[in-house]
């Protein structure tokens, strides 16, 4: 059976989100050899950590001197995130077998945000995996020519390869602030975020204003007073 309209367009989104989104793997494979990894270990730490926010925040550490372990905690601190996406991820998916191991480690805010951008199940699905794999995809492989030709590409944000990532999960995030409601949220987090960058380490702001983001969002579709215990 031919692919539905919406299937086809989710697909062609994670595709483009997932060669968009590589690109900034240049960087990362640059900056991590520039930071004292080997070519292997940057590898590695993107074929199994694959997360950028954790991977950059994990070399930024290293890079200043840190140990591996502070390294650790704060590349899983920024991981948080990824854990509770799952939840939301694995009702719309129902994964089993090695499908949901796969489905875990390409859990990730560009497949989370494709699929949630899509108007049906199929269509949330099929968007989820494409650009969970294409991310997956172009991450390793860029990671490895930015390893190898770190010395060659200089610095990164020459290129604007600091900024990929960030652009391709604005432009999947805009549509869905139409309504007053989601602009004054993010305009709120946003406040939060810039408050917080002065005073906390890397990370750090994008979770308090995460929390501030959820904190509004239990506020206002909580159950009712005299609803509950009616039941």
């Amino acid at each position: 059976m031919p692919a539905s309209p919406s299937v086809r367009s989710a697909v062609r989104q994670g595709i483009s989100v997932g060669l968009a989104t590589g690109a900034y793997g240049v960087s990362f494979g640059a900056l991590s050899v520039a930071s004292g990894l080997d070519v292997w270990q940057t590898c590695v730490l993107s074929l199994l950590m694959f997360t950028g926010g954790s991977q950059f925040a994990f070399i930024g550490v290293i890079g200043g001197g840190g140990a591996g372990a502070a390294a650790t905690a704060t590349a899983a601190l920024l991981g948080i995130r990824n854990s509770l996406y799952g939840l939301q991820m694995a009702s719309l998916l129902r994964a089993h077998g090695l499908r949901r191991f796969a489905a875990a480690q390409v859990t990730i805010d560009e497949s989370t945000a494709v699929a949630l951008a899509q108007d049906d199940p199929p269509a949330q699905r099929a968007g989820f995996w494409a650009a969970g794999l294409g991310v997956f995809v172009f991450w390793n492989l860029t990671t490895l020519a930015g390893a190898l030709l770190g010395d060659v590409l200089g610095d990164p944000a020459r290129w604007g390869l600091d900024g990929a990532a960030a652009a391709a999960f604005l432009a999947l995030l805009w549509p869905r602030l139409a309504q007053r409601q989601a602009q004054a949220i993010g305009a709120v987090a946003a406040v939060v975020a810039a408050v917080v960058i002065p005073i906390a380490p890397a990370g750090i702001p994008v979770l308090a204003a995460a929390a501030v983001t959820a904190a509004i969002a239990w506020w206002q579709y909580r159950e009712p007073p005299h609803v509950r215990g009616t039941t």
